[in-house]
C-alpha cells in the first residue's frame, strides 16, 4: 500500500511508526507537514517522503489519511479534494461526520472514520472503525491492517456509535489515569512514598486488565472473587457504592458522548 498522511502529528507518527515495525516499506508512505521541523524528524526518524504541499503529496498513494484537528479538517479537505479521485479517505479527527467530509471533498464516498486513543503511540491502543456503504471489503482490510499496526481495531455498523466509542476509549485512558492518581494520592496519605504508591497503582491497573482479558469470568465475577465477606475490598466496595461511584462515572461517560455529538454538529456547521 501506498500511503500519505496530511498531519505530521503525534498519532500520525505512532500510526507510521507501526506501519513500519510491521514491515511496510517507509518509501511508500509518505506525510504532509506543515512545519519544517517536523517534516525533518519524520525523514530522520521513519525515513519516510515528507512534503508540505497537499497535492505533491497525495500524487501516487493509494489511501490518503487525514491526521489534523477537527478545526483543520474543513481546509484541508478542501484543498484536498480534486486529487483523491478513487482513492481511500481515512479520517481520525474527532468528531468530524463522514458525511460532512463527503460533502467538503466533492461527494466523496470512500470514507472511513478512525477514532483510535492515545495508547497508540506505544502501539497498544484500540481504535473504532466506521466506514460509508460504498467502501468496499479491500478497503476495510487495508484500515484494518493500517489501524492494527497501533493496536485492536473494532468496527462499528452505525456512524452514532462512534461517540459511544470515543466516551469509552477515546477518552477512558484519562479515566484510568485520574484512577490511577486518586490511589496514588491515597497511598500516600497511608504512609506511602509516592513512587511506591505509583508502582503499585499501576502494576494493580495492568495485572487486573491482562487477568481480565485471558479469564472467562464476567467483570462482576472477577470483582466478587476478590470480595471476601466482612473484609477490606468489601468495606472499599461499599464506600464507593455509598457514594455513587459507578453511578458517577457512567453519567460522565455518557456526557462525553454527549459532547461527541454536540462536536460533529459543531464543526458541520463551520
Amino acid at each position: 500500500m501506498k500511503i500519505t498522511f496530511i498531519g505530521g502529528g503525534n498519532m500520525a507518527g505512532a500510526m507510521i511508526g507501526g506501519l513500519i515495525h510491521h514491515g511496510s516499506t517507509p518509501s511508500h508512505i509518505c506525510a504532509v507537514e506543515t512545519d519544517a521541523m517536523r517534516r525533518q524528524q519524520l525523514a530522520e526518524a521513519c525515513g519516510v517522503t515528507v512534503t508540505a504541499s497537499i497535492p505533491d503529496g497525495i500524487h501516487g498513494s493509494e489511501i490518503v489519511i487525514l491526521a489534523v484537528k477537527p478545526q483543520q479538517l474543513r481546509a484541508v479537505a478542501n484543498q484536498a479534494a480534486q486529487f483523491l479521485q478513487n482513492k481511500l479517505v481515512i479520517s481520525i479527527a474527532a468528531g468530524v461526520r463522514a458525511s460532512d467530509l463527503s460533502q467538503w471533498l466533492n461527494r466523496h464516498e470512500f470514507i472511513i472514520r478512525a477514532m483510535p486513543n492515545t495508547p497508540a503511540l506505544i502501539g497498544e491502543g484500540v481504535t473504532g472503525l466506521y466506514a460509508l456503504p460504498l467502501v468496499d471489503s479491500r478497503q476495510k482490510e487495508q484500515a484494518t491492517t493500517i489501524l492494527e499496526a497501533i493496536g485492536t481495531v473494532i468496527w462499528v455498523d452505525e456512524e452514532a456509535q462512534l461517540d459511544a466509542v470515543t466516551a469509552l476509549s477515546g477518552s477512558g485512558p484519562a479515566y484510568v489515569f485520574y484512577f490511577l492518581e486518586a490511589m496514588q494520592e491515597a497511598g500516600t496519605q497511608l504512609g506511602l512514598t509516592a513512587d511506591t504508591a505509583k508502582q503499585l497503582a499501576m502494576q494493580t491497573f495492568l495485572g487486573a486488565t491482562h487477568l481480565a482479558a485471558q479469564s472467562n469470568d464476567t467483570l462482576a465475577t472477577l470483582r466478587m472473587k476478590v470480595t471476601s465477606q466482612g473484609g477490606t475490598t468489601e468495606q472499599a466496595l461499599l464506600s464507593m457504592e455509598q457514594a455513587d461511584i459507578r453511578g458517577a462515572f457512567i453519567r460522565a461517560m455518557h456526557a462525553a458522548c454527549d459532547r461527541s455529538r454536540q462536536m460533529g454538529e459543531i464543526f458541520g456547521r463551520t
